[in-house]
């Protein structure tokens, strides 16, 4: 994608005459001997669908409008009249070059089709392709003179019953190791704050999403504790309950208990959840991430422009046990 030949991890149901191949795609043979992730030139889009050779080995993929042709020379004629060069929807972010559109499934069907066939290809569970019209798709990308150039997405129901805030999350595969997971991530979780609502990811979570989100929620939870007030011998004076750190960071209670569990930052003390950390670990963990040599970028809300479709403010009900604090 975006000049990129991409080999791809899973199959995708893309039809039959885009798939099966009776002939070899006109300049195949010289996309072939490129190793994965080789750059083609500057605009092709081409990605990989299948080795098999009873297969098209080579589908090509405009990065705008996300239109898929499987022979060459359509694919140059199409990149001279596509009129496309930013997603069909809503800017809603923007800050250093990096855009956030929105698309409404219902109104955009034939792009987020496409969307998710080309997502097919590297994820593994994912099982929706056609029936785009009840969820919102947000597409995150690079911006230059030349167009904004994809490199990820989430989409999210348009009205859950479970309070989920993201349905489906990709990186793709190009452009993954470039911070660009939290940034989606922390786009969603701006999103259900902007509503009201506590949110959490549709589970089950892919074993690439579990490490995306563990990551996620460990770094907003250790920089959330390093700014809590302590007094002289480290004990909390703010009197905060998991509860309220749920209401101000938009996580679901039962997310940052396991996530705390996960770091053996929890303890069960007369019948409550206690957090026990010690302040040091806290900053030595702040100041490897600030001191990273890959920089963690969040979505920052004030270049979000964005309000909530609902008219009224909804709060988030959770029967998990609220904790008292107990910074030692």
């Amino acid at each position: 994608m975006g000049g990129y030949l991409v080999e791809c991890w899973y199959y995708s149901p893309y039809p039959d005459e885009y798939v099966l191949s009776s002939s070899t795609t006109n300049g195949s043979e010289e996309k072939q001997k490129q190793p994965p992730g080789a750059t083609l030139n500057n605009t092709t889009t081409t990605t990989c669908v299948t080795t098999n050779c009873n297969t098209c080995p080579l589908l090509y993929v405009c990065e705008f409008c996300l239109k898929y042709m499987k022979k060459l020379n359509t694919f140059r004629q199409h990149k001279g009249c596509c009129p496309f060069r930013t997603p069909p929807g809503r800017e809603i972010y923007r800050e250093l070059g990096l855009s956030v559109y929105e698309i409404d499934g219902k109104q955009e069907r034939v792009y987020c089709q496409n969307l998710c066939l080309l997502a097919k290809l590297f994820l593994d569970h994912k099982t929706l392709y056609y029936d785009v019209d009840p969820f919102w798709f947000y597409i995150v990308c690079t911006v230059d003179d030349s167009g904004a150039h994809i490199v990820g997405y989430f989409s999210k129901e348009k009205q859950s019953q479970e309070q989920y805030n993201l349905a489906c999350i990709l990186t793709f595969p190009q452009h993954q190791q470039h911070g660009y997971g939290k940034f989606i991530i922390s786009t969603s979780y701006e999103l259900t704050k902007r509503e009201c609502k506590i949110g959490s990811p549709e589970k089950p979570l892919s074993d690439l999403g579990k490490i995306s989100y563990r990551s996620y929620w460990t770094y907003i939870l250790m920089n959330y504790l390093s700014n809590v007030i302590v007094d002289v011998d480290g004990i909390n004076m703010n009197n905060l309950s998991i509860k309220e750190i749920s209401e101000e960071t938009g996580i679901k209670v039962e997310d940052i208990i396991s996530t705390l569990q996960f770091l053996d930052m929890i303890r069960c003390w007369k019948g409550q959840h206690v957090v026990y950390v010690q302040q040091n670990l806290i900053q030595e963990y702040m100041n490897k991430a600030r001191n990273s040599k890959n920089k963690i970028r969040l979505c920052k809300p004030e270049h979000l422009d964005w309000k909530s479709p609902l008219s009224t403010s909804s709060t988030s009900t959770t029967a998990a046990a609220a904790a008292v604090l107990d910074i030692k």
